[in-house]
């Protein structure tokens, strides 16, 4: 069963928990990237004046930035038109047209930093990566505008990619060390029709990780040693075997998720089982042994991705916001190329924890690492040097409805629930529902003339009971791949009713996550909870202890928050006044009583700032 996406211009959210992070993404975030693009030089970057000598010369991935932003307000301006982003959009569109080269090339370093080092270096280097950036942009305002004017500058830079790179005479064998091309040329193809573009995305994806090591060849062209390499391992870039070989995921994280997004994208263009084959098994081993309970990927900061199984610290993850964006994407090409539901339980875990804490409520400070656990002086900021998160936030949150729903005319998947309402040809779908913070959804449909389809609604892998009526009478549905089903000739006013037991759970680790020893994590519904400082005046929230069972968790209103459920609870505190002159003692800790609330993990340093912790130490009695 192969499903596509339902456009996200087609899907309306008018929920309690998207609609306002879409509101302040719209009205904030972008504005406040844009300030600090322009204010860095990022912008200016492609009027090409910088001259040898100059301060803050163009930056390898400066162009990259630029196109996330432009890319995220493409897709903003498709949903909400507005003239003076509008304007902007084109302005921006004019300075990175006015610096494309002759022959189609376009890159702001490369053009006026290192101008005789073009694609010397792919390695390192982040040429390619920030070509396809600039394709998804490219191909992002044209489906927002109709217009062609950057997907005709961006096709021609592509064209000029396809030339250099490849198996014929006088070609490079070389492909992007930072992944990204490669799926941007599968969209470039879908707007375009235009082949070559498949084909090229097909030739960087089988190239990958051949002998002899295009790496290494590169590097004595250019006069370096390959063993003097930083990283050690081409692992660090998925280049240390060819991809069908690959089966465990490896290095840089964001990296991953952007080469596995591509490859199911080309297993679905090309009906490539063996690449899809090893999707599934990459999938497996990330999913059982490399991913944090929020759908966060990617434990170190030295190689800001992958160490070993089970190597899941809390305190020092790194947990990328971008990683877990890319893994929503991998996700959702896997579920939409599948139709299995497995996919979506973690884009749902990804989006609503991993994702969603990478930008505050406010839309002006973003987190770059996103740990478990905090001491308190981890905070989010309003930019980074490398900043690649918040313009990708900002794309992601723009289009945020595609994840939604998906179709293949004859049937329709609900993926996610939230109020709101899907256009899907003569039907509309409307969703009437409090979740993620209630569990019952109430599904009604309006149609023109009767129609026949068969329904999918993904009962989420956190739901283990669960109800179901259709126009007031309890029915019974097959379930087929985590999907509810049920097929009939629909009338406009039949309304369906699912109630998805929503209990407080604790999460346990594998025994070999050694963060997750003796203690739980909380989650109810997609969201994970954590203990945070701002609601546990005068003690560390790392010395509570919470009750043994979670049934002990009361679900309450917030105080601080309109519709955010909290978890309240009565556990224990560790009394350290005794321990005031010592280090080590023979001595049992006391205890004392303590209340416990526990917040959403995504809405975490959007208070006073203080600790955190999501692995939480049980009551042993």
């Amino acid at each position: 069963m192969t499903f596509n996406p339902v456009p996200f211009t087609q899907v309306t959210l008018n929920d309690s928990f998207w609609q306002p992070r879409q509101l302040v993404n719209r009205e904030v975030s972008l504005p406040h990237v844009y300030a600090w693009l322009e204010r860095t030089g990022r912008v200016d970057a492609f009027k090409l004046q910088w001259r040898a000598g100059d301060p803050n010369p163009p930056h390898i991935f400066w162009d990259s930035d630029v196109a996330k932003w432009l890319e995220a307000a493409a897709y903003s301006y498709a949903d909400f038109p507005d003239s003076q982003l509008e304007t902007l959009m084109y302005k921006v569109i004019a300075l990175i047209a006015s610096a494309q080269q002759p022959d189609g090339y376009l890159n702001t370093h490369f053009t006026v930093v290192e101008p005789g080092k073009r694609f010397t270096n792919l390695r390192d280097r982040h040429e390619l990566y920030c070509a396809g950036h600039l394709i998804e942009a490219g191909v992002a305002h044209f489906q927002a505008t109709s217009q062609r004017t950057l997907l005709e500058v961006v096709s021609r830079y592509a064209d000029l990619i396809d030339a250099t790179f490849g198996r014929a005479e006088g070609q490079k064998r070389g492909y992007p060390g930072h992944e990204e091309l490669e799926l941007a040329l599968v969209k470039l193809y879908r707007a375009t029709g235009k082949k070559r573009y498949l084909e090229l995305s097909q030739y960087f994806v089988n190239e990958r990780g051949l002998q002899p090591h295009y790496y290494d060849l590169e590097a004595r062209a250019r006069g370096d040693d390959p063993a003097a390499y930083w990283a050690r391992t081409y692992a660090y870039l998925q280049a240390h075997a060819p991809v069908r070989e690959q089966t465990e995921v490896v290095g840089h994280a964001v990296r991953a998720m952007y080469l596995y997004s591509a490859m199911t994208d080309l297993a679905r263009e090309t009906d490539d089982e063996s690449l899809f084959r090893a999707c599934e098994t990459l999938w497996e081993h990330l999913t059982t042994r490399r991913m944090y309970v929020t759908g966060g990927i990617g434990s170190s900061g030295h190689n800001e991705g992958f160490t070993s199984d089970y190597d899941l610290p809390d305190l020092s993850a790194y947990a990328e916001t971008c990683a877990s964006i890319g893994l929503v994407f991998w996700a959702h090409r896997l579920s939409n190329l599948t139709g299995e539901s497995k996919y979506v339980d973690v884009l749902e875990r990804a989006l609503y924890n991993g994702v969603a804490s990478g930008v505050s409520l406010n839309g002006r400070g973003f987190f770059y690492e996103n740990p478990l656990a905090s001491l308190g002086n981890h905070h989010r900021q309003e930019f980074f040097d490398c900043a690649c998160c918040p313009p990708n936030v900002a794309r992601l949150f723009a289009s945020l409805g595609q994840y939604f729903y998906s179709t293949d005319g004859a049937e329709i998947a609900v993926q996610l629930y939230g109020q709101g309402s899907a256009r899907i040809g003569d039907l509309t779908l409307q969703q009437v529902t409090e979740y993620p913070w209630d569990g019952r959804i109430r599904l009604q449909i309006e149609t023109s003339k009767p129609a026949s389809f068969k329904l999918h609604l993904r009962l989420p892998g956190w739901c283990t009971s669960y109800r179901l009526s259709l126009n007031e009478q309890v029915v019974s549905p097959t379930l087929e791949r985590g999907y509810l089903c049920l097929q009939r000739k629909w009338h406009s006013g039949d309304e369906i009713l699912l109630d998805l037991e929503m209990p407080v759970v604790y999460l346990r680790s594998h025994p070999l996550v050694a963060s997750g020893v003796g203690r739980a994590a909380l989650q109810r519904g997609p969201l994970v909870y954590c203990l945070e400082s701002a609601d546990h005046s005068g003690v560390s929230v790392h010395h509570l202890m919470a009750p043994k069972e979670a049934s002990a968790w009361r679900v309450e209103k917030s105080t601080d928050w309109e519709s955010v459920i909290t978890l309240q609870t009565e556990g224990l505190q560790f009394d350290a006044s005794a321990w005031n002159k010592s280090l080590y003692s023979t001595q049992i800790p006391t205890t004392q009583p303590a209340s416990l609330t526990a917040i959403p993990y995504c809405l975490w340093d959007n208070r006073a700032p203080g600790e955190m912790r999501v692995w939480l130490p049980l009551e042993t009695r």
